[in-house]
């Protein structure tokens, strides 16, 4: 998740090696699910940082919607507020950190439902994500005066993420910006240094809880998401870098009270980052993210703008 190690000669600084924390929390609003991109994912940073992160993304598109409610020609559009918080930690000599999410959106649209036109206009907040990582091998727990010798070369991690069922849902709605159930997703990753050159590779599945009171008080099941991303990133100096990503996911197909639903995902999107510093205690990150092909589901396009800050460690 958070940053690029620091350079030799940095050791005797620790206030340059600072320019090159950039946290990372790709937060693709409501209805993304399996589809996050989030270079860096897996990266080292000193422990005791803590990291405040607020804001803005817009998407437009067709989100997901089960088969089983006859929609068709979606067009919604939504405007997400994100509120974040992410902290360094030591877990017994190995890095990891904590983090959560809190989006809060807009969402409005038209589309087709049993041939009638109709129209959704909602706020309200999303479903909170908390989330716990651990970096295994290559980005030991480390000090602000450590960090500022450390040279990331290969870094194997893991995380698991929890979404819980607390934001705006609506039974007699076909489109929420909450799910009303539980998901749990485990997942590990690889992150591999080459010069001003990180290429990461991660995979991981989504598990999900029934939703008991789905639309028109149904009973909805999904099966697991699997899901496979890459992205490469560039340092640039001072801290700042650019990445490129794509992810590719399949399975969760829907079951609804016992019938079970062709809705299988088999989709894929391409996503970019600027990350720029703007002191050692601020930075700027721009996003945007696209659909490359879809089976079945989401279609839609996403940029966002976020401003982070950090404090603690010695900082």
């Amino acid at each position: 998740m958070l940053s690029r190690g620091a350079k030799q000669g940095d050791a005797a600084c620790p206030a340059t090696a600072l320019a090159a924390f950039t946290t990372v929390l790709i937060l693709i609003p409501t209805l993304a699910g399996a589809q996050e991109l989030e270079p860096r994912a897996y990266s080292n940073s000193p422990v005791g940082l803590n990291f405040f992160i607020a804001g803005y993304a817009y998407s437009k598109g067709g989100f997901s919607t089960d088969p089983s409610i006859p929609m068709e020609d979606a067009q919604l559009k939504t405007h997400t507020g994100v509120l974040a918080y992410a902290r360094s930690l030591d877990l017994w000599g190995m890095s990891g950190k904590f983090d959560m999410i809190l989006p809060y959106s807009r969402l409005s649209g038209t589309a087709l439902l049993a041939g009638e036109p109709k129209e959704r206009d909602v706020s309200g907040f999303s479903d909170p994500k908390f989330r716990l990582s651990v970096n295994f091998y290559g980005a030991p727990a480390l000090s602000m005066q450590e960090f500022a010798a450390y040279q990331q070369d290969l870094v194997v991690g893991a995380s698991v993420q929890v979404s819980a069922p607390g934001g705006q849902y609506d039974s007699s709605k076909a489109v929420n910006l909450a799910t009303n159930r539980w998901s749990l997703k485990p997942d590990i990753g690889f992150s591999k240094s080459f010069g001003s050159l990180t290429l990461d590779l991660t995979t991981g599945v989504t598990f999900y809880s029934n939703n008991d009171d789905y639309y028109g008080g149904q009973t909805r099941e999904q099966e697991p998401i699997y899901s496979v991303q890459t992205n490469l990133s560039y340092n640039f100096s001072r801290g700042a870098w650019a990445s490129l990503g794509v992810t590719y996911y399949r399975g969760g197909a829907t079951t609804v009270n016992g019938v079970r639903n062709d809705d299988a995902l088999g989709n894929s999107r391409t996503g970019a980052i600027l990350a720029l510093p703007v002191d050692r205690y601020q930075s700027i990150k721009l996003s945007a993210s696209s659909g490359i092909s879809t089976r079945v589901g989401t279609s839609f396009d996403t940029v966002g703008i976020f401003w982070q800050y950090r404090w603690g460690a010695g900082l």
